[in-house]
């Protein structure tokens, strides 16, 4: 298979770059710092869909705590079959989600389903211009068309400041982000 944007190297170069990131202080920082910037949107009243993280990707449960906390509704991904958009289903924190399709976490099936007005999306790489990389597999970018096709959703990319490239190599197909932030600063999309 081709890679005509060149994605493959940046994905290998950014996943090598979050990865470095492995002090578990700094990490708890900057899950916090993510915390106090999302929660300092000017956030869309509805649900807001989250993740889990995994691998290397910036925590952001303390910003799905908190923002549970103060009443919303918030769900976390469920991955369907590859081509297919994220499904959101309701988090209760004290529940432990199951292993998913990828190994990543997920809230059972017993969980209602949230159609999200606020989408907190994790990735490898952004950039200014609000372009994301992430895995390939295209779920957010899917996600992001199907949700913006219903309504009005905000998306807020979730990431470590040194998470920044200069230009992301995108499609035409691939969403772009309204926010970005990170634990340094809040970035603003202007589209």
């Amino acid at each position: 298979m081709t890679d005509p944007y060149g994605k493959g190297a940046a994905r290998i170069q950014a996943r090598a770059v979050r990865d470095a990131i492995a002090d578990p202080d700094t990490r708890a920082r900057a899950a916090l710092a993510i915390r106090e910037r999302v929660t300092a949107l000017p956030l869309p009243d509805g649900a807001v869909g989250g993740y889990w993280p995994f691998g290397s990707e910036l925590d952001a449960r303390p910003a799905l705590i908190h923002l549970k906390r103060l009443g919303r509704s918030v769900g976390l991904p469920v991955s369907g079959p590859r081509g297919t958009a994220l499904l959101f289903r309701d988090w209760d924190p004290d529940e432990l989600p199951l292993p998913g399709r990828y190994g990543i976490l997920e809230p059972g099936e017993g969980r209602a389903v949230l159609l999200p007005s606020v989408l907190l999306v994790p990735l490898l790489a952004f950039d200014r211009t609000g372009h994301r990389l992430g895995y390939g597999a295209g779920y957010y970018d899917r996600t992001l068309d199907l949700l913006r096709a219903a309504g009005p959703v905000l998306a807020v990319g979730v990431a470590f400041a040194a998470q920044e490239i200069a230009t992301v190599p995108c499609a035409e197909h691939d969403e772009r982000l309204d926010w970005i932030v990170t634990e340094r600063e809040t970035l603003r999309i202007g589209k």
